[in-house]
């Protein structure tokens, strides 16, 4: 007779949650309020690392919070201590030339299509800036509008997102945590998956 096992703990962590808690998630802030379960400043995970063993996270969803952060390198590092190896993190930002980006004060950082790279080893073949986290871009996905795109060819979209601004509503980004980091080759870097969404 087999003695059943217990199922294994699941650890998502939305990162930045504000006002929008998520049920089922552990809900990190710098600010304390309702629903919030951990208050953790994430612009400060150099000095004050969070509070998770290495390797223990499963998940990570953070909308609008990278772009806030002045310390992104040190975040994504520490995120990649957590993470266990494979899991999975979304991020959700401004497109880097939409007015969106930088109307906001509080936004100190633009991203675009290939910011995501230097969330990875393989990007730090010409230059060590001290990251050690590795995290492979899986997808991203450019949100654009549908009276002004619907039928077009990715083509021709995404040559408006590189000439022209206001193009992209909303840009997300899914990464996974690649344990043990991989070497810091210009030919380990690999294509990722880009896709338009039409609303």
């Amino acid at each position: 007779m087999t003695t059943p096992t217990a199922a294994p703990t699941v650890t998502r962590l939305h990162l930045g949650c504000g006002r929008s808690p998520l049920p089922g998630w552990v809900n990190v802030d710098a600010v304390a309020g309702p629903g919030v379960d951990l208050v953790h400043d994430l612009d400060r995970c150099a000095d004050r690392p969070l509070p998770y063993p290495s390797d223990s996270v499963d998940e990570f969803l953070a909308s609008h919070l990278l772009e806030h952060l002045h310390h992104p390198l040190p975040f994504m590092q520490e995120l990649h201590r957590v993470a266990r190896p494979g899991a999975a993190a979304t991020f959700h930002v401004p497109y880097g030339s939409s007015d969106d980006a930088f109307e906001d004060p509080t936004h100190v950082r633009q991203y675009f299509v290939n910011s995501w790279i230097y969330f990875g080893q393989p990007a730090y073949w010409r230059a060590d800036y001290g990251y050690r986290g590795d995290w492979r871009t899986e997808c991203i996905e450019l949100t654009v509008a549908r009276d002004r795109y619907d039928g077009a060819a990715p083509a021709a979209i995404l040559d408006d997102v590189l000439r022209s601004r206001n193009v992209v509503l909303e840009m997300r980004a899914r990464l996974v945590a690649v344990k043990p980091v991989r070497a810091p080759r210009q030919d380990l870097q690999e294509q990722r998956e880009l896709r338009f969404v039409l609303v």
